[in-house]
C-alpha cells in the first residue's frame, strides 16, 4: 500500500510551506489535490498530478491503492509511489486528513499541517480560539448555526461558497440578531486577503472570493428565548396543538438523559420538540422521529431546521410497524400511539440494554396502559400537574392544564417473558 503525506497548505501557496511540507511535495511521484490547490505549488515538483475523486470518501482508497498498481491508471510497475494529498490548512479541522484517516487508517498516514483559516481569521480579529463557536457550512446545512447563535458569542462559519456571508446574515437576521457584527475574510494569508465588515440585518456587500470565512460577534436587543437547557418557550415550535408543553417536556427529557452520540426515537413526533430538544442536548446526539401525518412532519422539519438541529431524521408511518428497519436507540419516547398494540413491547425490545423508555399520556385509556407496563416491566409511575395564574375577573387564580401521566423504565438486560 502506498504511504501518505498529507500537506496543508495555505492561500499563500509555496511561500508559506515549511521545510519538511516542501520535501514531500518536491519529492513526491503523485499529488492530489483541488484545481486551486496544485496550482499553488505548480513548478516545484515533477509529480504527476491527480484531482481529487467524486464521491470523495468512497472513491479515496480506490484512488489511492491504485496509484502505481499494474495496468491501473498511471501505467505503475507495482512498486510503492510517494502520494502526497494537498489540504486545505490544518488537514486535521474540518479537513482531509480525517476523512484519510478513517478510510486508510492512521499508520498509513503522515500529516504536516498549516495554520487553519480559523487560527488566520482568529489572529486578524483579536479573538480567543478556544472561546470561539465553529460551524461549517461546507456539505452541511447552515442551519446548524441557529444552535450556537446566543448574544454576546463570537461564531466563525468555514463557508461554502462566496454566498455565504449574506445567508449567514439572514439566517441571524430572522433569529433576531440583526444587531449582529459580521466581518468576511477571504483569501487569509493570501496576497488577495480582504476583510468587510458590517452589521447582520443591514448587510449589503457584493460575494467576493469563495475562499472566505464569516465571523460574527452576536449581539441582540432583546433577550432570547432559546436557551440551552430542555424546556424551550412553546412559541418557538410551529404547532397544530401537539405540543409537548414547556414544563413536561423539560421533566421528560430529564427522564430521557440525552448523552454524546445517543440515538433517540421519537414516536408520535407531533410538533417534533422531544427529538429537536434531544438533539440540542449535544452536537453528536441524533433522534428519529416517527409520524404518521404529512403535515406534521413538514412542521417537524420547518421547526427543526429553525431551532438549528436539520439533521433531524423523520420517518413517515404508524408504530410499531414504521420502526422495522431502523437502527437500535439508546432512548425511546412515546408521546402518541400508546394503546397501538404491541408498541410497548416492540420498543423495549428494540432498545439496547440499559437504554431508556418514557411515555406520557392524558388520556384514562392510555394511562390504563401505562399502569399494565408498570406493572410488568417496572419503572416509575409520576403524574405531572402543571397550572398557570389567569384571569378570573378582576382577581387572579390557577388554571390548571391537563394532568400528564408519565411511565419511565430502563430496560433491563432480559425483559420479563
Amino acid at each position: 500500500m502506498n504511504p501518505v503525506t498529507v500537506v496543508g497548505i495555505g492561500a499563500d501557496g509555496w511561500a508559506g510551506l515549511g521545510e519538511p511540507a516542501r520535501a514531500a511535495v518536491s519529492s513526491a511521484d503523485v499529488v492530489v489535490g483541488s484545481t486551486r490547490q496544485t496550482d499553488l505549488v505548480a513548478g516545484h515538483h515533477e509529480a504527476r498530478v491527480v484531482p481529487l475523486p467524486v464521491p470523495l470518501r468512497e472513491g479515496l482508497r480506490p484512488l489511492l491503492d491504485g496509484l502505481g498498481a499494474p495496468g491501473g491508471a498511471l501505467g505503475g510497475t507495482g512498486g510503492e509511489v510517494r502520494v502526497v494529498v494537498l489540504a486545505s490548512g490544518d488537514p486535521m479541522h474540518h479537513g482531509i486528513g480525517r476523512t484519510l484517516a478513517e478510510v486508510l487508517g492512521r499508520e498509513r498516514l503522515t500529516v504536516i499541517g498549516a495554520p487553519s483559516s480559523l487560527s488566520l481569521a482568529c489572529a486578524r480579529l483579536g479573538w480567543g480560539l478556544e472561546d470561539v463557536d465553529v460551524v461549517s457550512a461546507v456539505g452541511r446545512p447552515l442551519e446548524r448555526l441557529a444552535l450556537v447563535a446566543h448574544p454576546g458569542r463570537r461564531i466563525l462559519v468555514l463557508s461554502r461558497d462566496a454566498l455565504t456571508p449574506q445567508a449567514v446574515a439572514t439566517l441571524l437576521t430572522e433569529h433576531g440578531l440583526g444587531d449582529s457584527l459580521v466581518w468576511v475574510l477571504s483569501d487569509l494569508g493570501g496576497p488577495d486577503e480582504r476583510v468587510v465588515e458590517g452589521v447582520a440585518g443591514s448587510w449589503h456587500a457584493d460575494p467576493g472570493s469563495a475562499l472566505n470565512i464569516v465571523a460574527v460577534q452576536c449581539l441582540s436587543s432583546y433577550d432570547s428565548l432559546a436557551g440551552l437547557v430542555p424546556g424551550l418557550a412553546d412559541e418557538l415550535y410551529e404547532t397544530d396543538g401537539q405540543l409537548t408543553k414547556q414544563h413536561v417536556r423539560a421533566a421528560t427529557l430529564a427522564a430521557l438523559r440525552p448523552a454524546p452520540g445517543e440515538l433517540l426515537w421519537d414516536v408520535g413526533g407531533g410538533s417534533g420538540s422531544i427529538g429537536i430538544e434531544w438533539m440540542r442536548a449535544h452536537p453528536t446526539c441524533r433522534a428519529i422521529t416517527v409520524e404518521p401525518r404529512g403535515d406534521r412532519i413538514k412542521r417537524i422539519r420547518r421547526n427543526a431546521d429553525h431551532l438549528g438541529v436539520p439533521g433531524l431524521q423523520v420517518v413517515e408511518g404508524l408504530a410499531p410497524g414504521a420502526l422495522a428497519g431502523l437502527p437500535r436507540p439508546d432512548a425511546v419516547f412515546v408521546g402518541g400511539g400508546l394503546t397501538a398494540e404491541g408498541l410497548v413491547p416492540a420498543v423495549l425490545d428494540a432498545l439496547r440494554p440499559g437504554g431508556r423508555l418514557v411515555a406520557n399520556t392524558v388520556t384514562l385509556d392510555s394511562e390504563s396502559v401505562l399502569l399494565s407496563m408498570f406493572r410488568r416491566y417496572g419503572g416509575s409511575l409520576t403524574r405531572l400537574e402543571v397550572s398557570h395564574a389567569d384571569a378570573v375577573g378582576g382577581f387572579t387564580s390557577w388554571n390548571p392544564a391537563r394532568p400528564v401521566t408519565q411511565w419511565s423504565v430502563i430496560r433491563p438486560e432480559e425483559l420479563p417473558a
